[in-house]
């Protein structure tokens, strides 16, 4: 069965690609999905001006997203938080709370799934974390955690 891809549809194409496909898989997932028409002049026709906006939204949405990591870079992120014995903290800074305080900043919001920790931070001191909003757009920003003093 032969489809147009109105969608990206992953291991099957990106939006605007005619596509040969199992039957079932067209008829049962695509179809009713919104994902696909089947490839009929007509619906090529009527498909193209859908695919090409669909497209010049990505354009706009990378560069949303280079403009943002250009306003994130070399942000400097500071917090402060109890620390027992050699220098370690009690709780962990996660990527949860720099997210929210890069959102803060930048006054946007920020998933914390595009903060690329490996673990959270549990240790005083400077971090630097890559965070990376889209396969092209990436910032580093410096985490500063200081103890806190008691008063």
């Amino acid at each position: 069965m032969k489809v147009l891809l109105l969608k990206d549809v992953p291991g099957s194409g990106e939006a605007g690609d005619v596509k040969e496909v199992a039957r079932g898989f067209g008829r049962n997932y695509l179809l009713p999905r919104g994902l696909a028409v089947e490839a009929s002049p007509g619906a090529m026709k009527q498909a193209e001006a859908r695919i090409r906006q669909e497209k010049e939204r990505k354009v706009q949405e990378a560069k949303k997203l280079e403009t943002l990591a250009g306003r994130l870079q070399g942000k400097e992120l500071h917090f402060k938080a109890r620390v027992g014995s050699e220098h370690k903290l009690f709780g962990s800074i996660t990527a949860a709370s720099i997210a929210d305080e890069l959102g803060r900043q930048a006054d946007t919001h920020i998933d914390k799934k595009h903060v690329a920790l490996d673990r959270p931070l549990r240790e005083i001191g400077t971090h630097e974390v890559l965070v990376r909003l889209s396969a092209t757009a990436e910032a580093t920003v410096t985490v500063t955690i200081e103890p806190e003093t008691d008063v």
